[in-house]
């Protein structure tokens, strides 16, 4: 008898594209050009960026440079969750009060909304589904983090979340040994490569200029650097995320953390009957090392966690592939949350990285004497926070060049933050490798203790990595 993760794709970037099929390739940059604004990247921050601006001001002329094809990195291969998650609020209420960051977190519920609404009105089919996001705990500690984040959450305005107990969280979804759960309404499933691929046809429609195959390989004011010549605009926003150490000067700039992903064969009627889900609510856990999983719109569960971690030097990989050790863990998880569905074959499995700065907060920015601007940082919550990034880098570059004023959006207070740069090799490597076996083994302990309280190794290493 086979085993359920024989014959699984591995890597091809993402069971997505294989879903959905790879893009038709546009045309790299041709020689030296200029442009009112460039924009270097071409996943969902730096399209969706394009996309207001233009819609904004038509008569600008936008430029977007992409190392290889729209979607390429995490955008097109993240675990589908639209959601109102973000990183760096608890801090933002520490710097600037908690007002400020219950403005940020106001932004980012509505922002679950304006992404579908913009899929409806450019007719981007991108098999959406507004069933929330519920979050389960399974063990006496961890249901100790689901109550102190429930209250936490209602503390920042989110007035429409919801605690369940065990018997409603398994009305809902009948995860094994789940002994309570937090749902809120602002989240999504969402197939990612369809909404990039459509997003991106939309901002050529509007007159936006994308060249893909186009590596640049140095951002310095008014200029973007590539093999192929240098695009010259007033304004270049960098929009590279995850792949930012890739670029000259940022090598320590963000962490490209490197997270892992698998997507089961469909499941039968009778299979989905014994486990519930017919909410389609995104699922998450209270685990340290946690995970994520989305019931597709064809019927599978796609379910994600980390895997490697981190590569030394800040590598990242080409094609998604995967270790055999990180795809039969994932499918550990999913076991562990579902026996029922113990034989069932696992079809693909991908990774990706996502950026991660040293203080785990994302930010946008634009830097007025020099015209540079970026956005990222999203630690995992990208998908959503993307979109509240590109329109907020829209109403500073309209506020510098005279076209608007200041916004909402450009007085919220991740705009204009800083942080410090990662440490050197090997120190990086070893705190990353050593953080994540801390946390692994932290839910190991509470699995078996049955304590009520978090593992102190956890704490001691949210210390360490600063994310608290």
């Amino acid at each position: 008898m086979s085993s359920p993760t024989s014959g699984v794709v591995n890597g091809g970037i993402s069971f997505w594209y294989a879903d959905d099929g790879l893009p038709a390739v546009r045309e790299p940059l041709a020689g030296d050009a200029s442009a009112d604004v460039a924009i270097v990247g071409g996943g969902y921050t730096g399209l969706w960026t394009a996309y207001y601006l233009k819609k904004a001001a038509p008569f600008l002329r936008i430029t977007v440079l992409e190392q290889k094809f729209c979607g390429y990195g995490a955008s097109g291969r993240n675990g589908g969750w639209l959601y109102n998650g973000i990183a760096g609020r608890d801090r933002y209420a520490r710097l600037h009060g908690r007002e400020a960051a219950v403005r940020l977190q106001r932004a980012m519920n509505d922002t679950v909304d304006e992404v579908i609404r913009v899929a409806e009105a450019e007719a981007i089919d991108a098999d959406l589904h507004k069933g929330g996001v519920l979050e389960v705990a399974c063990t006496p500690a961890q249901a100790a983090r689901l109550r102190a984040f429930h209250e936490a959450e209602l503390a920042f305005g989110e007035k429409d979340r919801e605690l369940y107990g065990a018997r409603e969280t398994a009305e809902r979804i009948r995860v094994a040994d789940a002994v309570g759960s937090t749902w809120t309404p602002h989240g999504a499933r969402v197939h990612p490569v369809k909404l990039v691929k459509g997003l991106a046809a939309a901002v050529e429609g509007l007159g936006v200029t994308i060249h893909e195959s186009t590596p640049v390989t140095e951002i310095r004011p008014r200029h973007a650097v590539t093999p192929y010549g240098t695009v010259r605009a007033p304004y270049v926003l960098r929009c590279t995320e995850g792949f930012t150490a890739s670029l000259k000067g940022q090598k320590r700039t963000w962490l490209p953390m490197n997270s892992s992903m698998i997507a089961t064969e469909p499941l039968t009627g009778a299979q989905w009957e014994s486990i519930g889900w017919a909410g389609r609510q995104t699922l998450g856990d209270m685990a340290h090392a946690y995970m994520y999983a989305q019931r597709t719109a064809d019927g599978r569960i796609a379910l994600g966690g980390r895997g490697v971690p981190y590569r030394f030097g800040s590598r990242t990989d080409n094609d998604g592939t995967t270790q055999a050790a990180t795809v039969e863990a994932l499918r550990e998880i999913l076991v562990r949350f579902f026996p029922a569905l113990a034989g069932l074959r696992i079809e693909h499995a991908w990774s990706g990285v996502l950026g991660v700065p040293r203080d785990w907060c994302a930010t946008v920015t634009l830097d007025r004497s020099t015209g540079l601007g970026w956005a990222g940082g999203y630690v995992g919550s990208g998908v959503a926070t993307a979109n509240l990034a590109a329109r907020t880098l829209r109403d500073l570059v309209q506020l510098d060049s005279g076209q608007g004023g200041r916004t909402d959006l450009t007085d919220l207070p991740w705009v204009g933050h800083r942080v410090r740069k990662w440490e050197p090799e090997p120190l990086r490597w070893l705190g990353v490798q050593g953080m994540y076996a801390v946390y692994r083994e932290a839910d190991r302990r509470e699995r078996t203790s049955h304590g009520t309280t978090s593992s102190r190794l956890a704490r001691a290493a949210d210390r360490v990595a600063g994310r608290h």
